[in-house]
């Protein structure tokens, strides 16, 4: 059974580990409370899930520019520092949420512009903190320690949906920014516990330039298996991204409200989360290619099922029937997308040189953080041209048919063999 059970051996191997990790679970808490608390505020502003959306394009600037430039900063500079840096400007950025809402901010652009100061910070610390992985650990245990990653961001999102929901509704916006900034309290305790983290095979510290960005992309360019798996991740969550969709989901198809939100956004996280606690056999997976592109296919149909779900409501049967059954098969789609990251992170953390990691950790964060944020935009500005469940609906049958076509152009990634990783 314990072949089966998820894995913890890198929580007893390394306590610099532990401790990162317990700070990224309380931290990863606050953090999707605070994410879920902006999307109803600014549908509470506006009504509109167009508006909403838009969130990922105020977001996806400062990713891209900082995730890219950041990882080359992460190439020359020590990780545990610059990570710090990032968590300063998250922990602000927290601040600034609690001081809008309790002067009490009807202007979306104040949020808009605290949405780009914190994908800011993000896009700082998240590939400090990715990049530092495999530094504490063996190689053989990297699939279990992104297990455990996996697991704890989605436990986050669980959480911090419902806490958000259920806060929001009877405490209001200011008491939710404010867990956010406590429990980042401990994010900041892990990174500060962790030994300086210099780059391998670096020299005297340095600015790096343009070109030293360049590298990266060179390299990312000429290295089918690690770009296959930006690409996968593009697949899922630029075409088919739910997200933006489930406040008015909630509030219009299924006769709910904030908390209803929570549920919706929760149970993408409990699939995720129940798919890591049997996520023992990741480790003894060869063809972990291949496992991506299935995932990937797995998460399409999920969310187009989800839509079919949410186009049955009042139609076929109640309301409550359609909120169980799209639960059901957003939990489904969280499962997918789980197995999906462990194994992308596991091929581009084990198949890219140090010397070149927090590049492409820079450029990771920029398609799994940014990906997102511009499938948001995309799934928002479809609803509005069609409906919510149409997005879905059409968004996940563009996700598989794009990943079918890319796994046929690139046979050698379903082939990738984790016993000899080959970028």
């Amino acid at each position: 059974m314990r072949r089966v059970l998820l894995d913890i051996t890198p929580l007893r191997h390394s306590r610099p580990y532990r401790f990162l990790y317990l700070g990224t679970v309380t931290s990863g808490i606050g953090a999707q409370l605070a994410t879920t608390a902006i999307a109803l505020q600014i549908f509470e502003i506006t009504g509109s899930s167009f508006s909403v959306g838009l969130v990922g394009l105020y977001a996806l600037v400062p990713i891209v520019v900082l995730g890219l430039y950041g990882g080359a900063v992460l190439d020359t500079h020590d990780r545990r520092t610059v990570a710090l840096v990032g968590g300063v400007v998250l922990w602000v950025t927290g601040g600034l949420n609690v001081l809008q809402a309790a002067l009490g901010n009807t202007h979306v652009g104040v949020l808009y512009a605290l949405v780009a100061l914190h994908s800011a910070g993000f896009a700082i610390m998240s590939p400090a903190r990715s990049s530092i992985y495999p530094r504490l650990l063996p190689l053989e245990q990297l699939p279990a320690a992104n297990a455990l990653n996996v697991a704890s961001m989605n436990i986050s999102m669980t959480v911090g949906p419902l806490l958000a929901g259920v806060i929001v509704q009877f405490g209001g916006y200011v008491t939710a920014y404010a867990l956010d900034v406590l429990l980042f309290t401990a994010a900041m305790w892990g990174l500060s516990t962790l030994p300086r983290v210099r780059p391998e095979g670096t020299g005297p510290t340095r600015a790096p330039g343009l070109s030293s960005v360049l590298d990266g992309l060179r390299f990312l360019g000429t290295r089918p298996n690690v770009r296959m798996t930006f690409l996968a991740d593009f697949c899922a969550m630029i075409l088919a991204q739910p997200r933006a969709l489930f406040p008015a989901i909630a509030v219009v198809a299924l006769a709910g409200g904030e908390a209803t939100v929570g549920i919706l956004a929760a149970a993408l996280a409990v699939g995720a989360v129940l798919a890591m606690l049997f996520s023992g056999a990741v480790g003894r997976v060869i063809h972990q290619g291949r496992a991506v592109v299935w995932a990937v296919v797995a998460w399409g149909c999920c969310i187009a099922l989800v839509g079919v779900a949410v186009l049955g409501a009042g139609r076929w049967f109640g309301t409550g029937t359609s909120l169980v059954l799209a639960c059901v098969g957003l939990a489904a789609a969280g499962a997918a997308d789980s197995v999906s990251s462990v194994f992308r992170n596991t091929i581009l953390q084990a198949a890219t040189p140090d010397h070149l990691r927090g590049r492409l950790q820079g450029i990771f964060v920029v398609v799994v953080a940014g990906g997102p944020r511009l499938g948001e935009l995309v799934s928002g500005t479809v609803a509005a041209a069609v409906t919510e469940w149409g997005a879905l609906v059409l968004g996940g049958l563009a996700c598989i048919v794009a990943m079918l076509v890319l796994a046929r152009l690139q046979p050698g990634f379903s082939a990738y063999d984790a016993r000899n990783p080959q970028p």
